[in-house]
């Protein structure tokens, strides 16, 4: 990763032609609802899906080591769209002439500089279903650490990617991720989010 010299910073916000976006445009969607009502709604719609219908993966992510205790692996990064970091899983979209599996393995290389085992694949899901017809599938993965891997292996990041990593044991996830979110330059990702509530609540609310 590039060594950091300044904070980013938002430089301007402007109108953009539809004709000159490269990744989305907006549509109107006429409609009739369950009571006959015609209706309308807009929507973001991405430009480049690819064969396999699939826009991204995001990859949830169980390190496992002999001596220590399961970890996930979280990357930082600078989202325009928010004007803030992002803490999340590693995510990314699907290439056009590859499979989601092949692009979280890719992916995970990529931003993590690890390579994992697919454990498991969700059903195709919505990204954000009240503004955009964007799909994503999270994919599991089981990386298996040795006892002498105390570094982290290099990243192999695309151009203009700046991405850290934070190793988070698990137990600790969800109390991480709150102190992230009390930070004013911080968001932490909805999907990130639901994964350590929902451990959480199950866990302290004696539910499993």
């Amino acid at each position: 990763m590039s060594p950091k010299t300044q904070e980013p910073q938002i430089v301007s916000i402007t109108d953009l032609d539809p004709a000159q976006a490269r990744w989305v445009t907006l549509k109107r969607v006429d409609f009739i609802d369950q009571t006959g009502t015609p209706r309308n709604w807009e929507i973001a719609i991405r430009k480049t899906t690819p064969k396999s219908g699939v826009d991204a993966v995001a990859m949830g992510n169980i390190f496992v080591h002999p001596s220590k205790p399961p970890s996930t692996m979280l990357v930082l990064q600078y989202r325009p769209p928010i004007g803030k970091y992002t803490v999340e899983w590693p995510a990314g979209l699907v290439d056009e002439n590859e499979t989601p599996e092949e692009a979280a393995i890719r992916e995970m290389k990529e931003e993590t500089g690890y390579d994992g085992r697919v454990y498991d694949v969700s059903p195709t899901l919505p990204s954000d279903p009240g503004m955009t017809n964007a799909t994503i599938k999270l994919v599991m993965v089981e990386v298996k650490l040795n006892a002498e891997e105390d570094f982290m292996p290099e990243q192999k990041l695309d151009d203009g990617e700046l991405i850290e990593r934070v190793m988070v044991p698990l137990s600790e996830l969800y109390e991480r991720l709150l102190k992230w979110a009390d930070q004013d330059n911080f968001m932490v990702a909805a999907k990130l989010f639901y994964f350590a509530a929902g451990m959480h609540f199950a866990k302290h609310g004696g539910y499993i």
